[in-house]
C-alpha cells in the first residue's frame, strides 16, 4: 500500500497455512523504484531485505530492530545514529544464494513519548536522509492499518466471514474487493488534487465510497453510462466537504484484548 494515497501496489494471498514471509516474497518484483517500503517487525529477515533493495533501483527499507538482534556497530554517524553490520546465517544464506555473509545497515535510536524506538534502515546517505525524520517517518506503517479497516468496515461491513465456501470463489471475493477499494481510492486521489496542501488519505473514506457507491447504484442504468465521467468530476469538484478535521496525535488507544460479540446479554 501507498501509504499517502492508500492505494494498493500489489497483494499476495494463501490458504491459512501459509508463512507471511513465504507471501512477502512475492511481492518483491513488483515493489517499484525510488521508493521506501515500511516493514512490520515481524518480518524481520536479513534475506527478504537485501532481496527487496537489490532487485530494483533506489529501493529502500525500514524495520524497527528486533529485540535480542546481534550487531557491530562501525561508525557513528550522529546523535543516537550508526552504521552498523549484521552478519547473516547459513541457513538464510543458503535460502537466499544471493545473500553475503555481511550486510550494512543504518540504525537509528529515538524516545519517542518515553518509549525506546530502534529504527533499521538501508538508507545510509546522511546527507540526503536524515535521521530524525527518518524514525518520525515509520510512524506512518500504522497506515496500513487504516486501511484494512475501511475494507472490513465499510467494504465488508464488518461481516466475520466471507460470502463465497469455495478457495477459488474465496480468492475471486477478495480480489474484488482490492479492486473496488483501489478504484474509490483512485478517485480520492483525483479529489485530492484540487485541494493544495491535502493528502487523499486526509479524506473521508466513508463519506468518499458512500457517495461513489450511491452514484452506481442508483444514480445510473445502462442507457445513462455516458453521464458517469460527468458525474465523477462533479464529485471532484465538492471534494472541500470530504476533508477530515484535524488528526489529533494525543490519543492513544493501547493495543488490547477485545471480548468476542455475542447475540446473548452479559449478566454485570
Amino acid at each position: 500500500m501507498e501509504l499517502t494515497s492508500h492505494m494498493l501496489v500489489n497483494a499476495a494471498m494463501d490458504r491459512y497455512a501459509s508463512n507471511e514471509m513465504v507471501l512477502a516474497e512475492q511481492l518483491i518484483e513488483t515493489t517499484p523504484d525510488n521508493s521506501l517500503t515500511l516493514f512490520d517487525r515481524g518480518f524481520y529477515s536479513l534475506g527478504l531485505l537485501h532481496a527487496w533493495q537489490r532487485n530494483g533501483h533506489n529501493r529502500h527499507w525500514l524495520i524497527p530492530l528486533k529485540k535480542g538482534t546481534q550487531y557491530e556497530v562501525l561508525e557513528k554517524l550522529g546523535k543516537q545514529d550508526y552504521r552498523v553490520r549484521l552478519n547473516t546465517t547459513p541457513q538464510a544464506r543458503k535460502k537466499w544464494a544471493e545473500l553475503p555473509e555481511e550486510i550494512e545497515a543504518r540504525l537509528l535510536h529515538k524516545k519517542i513519548k518515553g518509549k525506546e524506538c530502534f529504527i533499521l534502515t538501508s538508507m545510509l546517505d546522511t546527507q540526503r536522509y536524515v535521521g530524525d525524520e527518518i524514525v518520525d517517518l515509520y510512524s506512518q506503517r500504522w497506515e496500513i492499518e487504516l486501511g484494512y479497516r475501511e475494507m472490513k468496515q465499510q467494504l465488508l461491513q464488518n461481516e466475520f466471514t466471507l460470502r463465497s465456501k469455495k478457495p477459488e470463489l474465496i480468492r475471486q471475493e477478495l480480489w474484488g474487493m482490492l479492486l473496488c477499494y483501489n478504484l474509490i481510492r483512485y478517485q480520492m486521489v483525483r479529489m485530492s488534487k484540487v485541494l493544495p496542501g491535502i493528502y487523499p488519505n486526509e479524506l473521508s473514506f466513508t463519506l468518499c465510497a458512500h457517495a461513489i457507491i450511491n452514484m452506481f447504484t442508483f444514480g445510473f442504468t445502462l442507457s445513462h453510462a455516458h453521464h458517469i465521467p460527468k458525474e465523477l468530476s462533479n464529485l471532484t469538484e465538492q471534494a472541500e466537504f470530504y476533508v477530515l478535521p484535524f488528526r489529533r496525535e494525543e490519543r492513544s488507544y493501547p493495543r488490547q484484548i477485545k471480548r468476542k460479540s455475542s447475540k446473548y446479554a452479559y449478566k454485570k
